[in-house]
């Protein structure tokens, strides 16, 4: 097997010149992306929708990848600066997700054995994410993780195992800290409540809905 096949089918491969020039596409167009014009929002999401393969999208340069094409990002996807995917193995990314800056999503592993190590042959495991998950800012989402619909990781968790859904989880290693109820609905920062106007607006928009899966509550779990 080439070492890309190899790659591929999730066994330990060694990255040579046919992995690095899959890289190439991607460098290029991550550098085209981080040297646009900041205030050129047409031409940055363009670049951004064309390096992820998804119309729909947004992320606020500088980002780095990759492949790219190992990475699966669904509708409103948001990612603020300075985010890292490194998609040696499958990235595959739900509807309305939310990464703040700093965010690292890693499949890249490396033998624990230094001198297994030193052969230069590592391994990629896939990581998932489901729909609604915000990430917090300067969080580290490890190889094989998978994180649950409608969860948020608080802002510098590092995430080595799998994190379930309707759940706030944060920390180093990240762990549960709560599940998320239909209480939280009418918060905000903090718990507090969100003010009357707001939340009449809210309500507006919950019930003039043409997609209600786009505003799940824990009944439709």
């Amino acid at each position: 097997m080439k070492q890309i096949e190899r790659r591929d089918a999730g066994l330990l491969y060694i990255a040579d010149k046919d992995a690095l020039e899959q890289q190439a596409c991607a460098r290029r167009l991550t550098q085209r992306l981080n040297t646009m014009d900041r205030s050129d929002f047409e031409s940055i999401q363009k670049a951004a929708a064309e390096l992820l393969g998804a119309s729909d999208c947004w992320v606020n340069p500088p980002f780095y990848c990759d492949y790219g094409f190992n990475i699966s990002v669904g509708r409103n996807f948001y990612a603020n600066y300075n985010c890292t995917i490194v998609d040696v193995a499958r990235v595959s990314i739900g509807n309305d997700c939310l990464l703040g800056p700093g965010v690292s999503i890693y499949t890249a592993g490396h033998p624990v054995h230094p001198a297994t190590r030193n052969t230069q042959f590592e391994y990629g495991r896939s990581v998932s994410i489901g729909d609604n998950v915000w990430i917090g800012g300067a969080s580290v989402i490890c190889p094989g993780v998978t994180i649950g619909s409608n969860s948020v990781i608080g802002a510098g968790s590092v995430v080595t195992h799998d994190v379930p859904p309707w759940v706030v989880a944060a920390g180093n290693p990240c762990r549960v800290l709560r599940e998320i109820t239909e209480a939280d609905r009418e918060r905000a920062f903090h718990g507090e409540p969100i003010d009357s106007e707001t939340l009449a607006e809210m309500r507006r928009i919950w019930d003039g809905a043409q997609d209600p899966s786009r505003f799940p509550t824990q009944n439709d779990a």
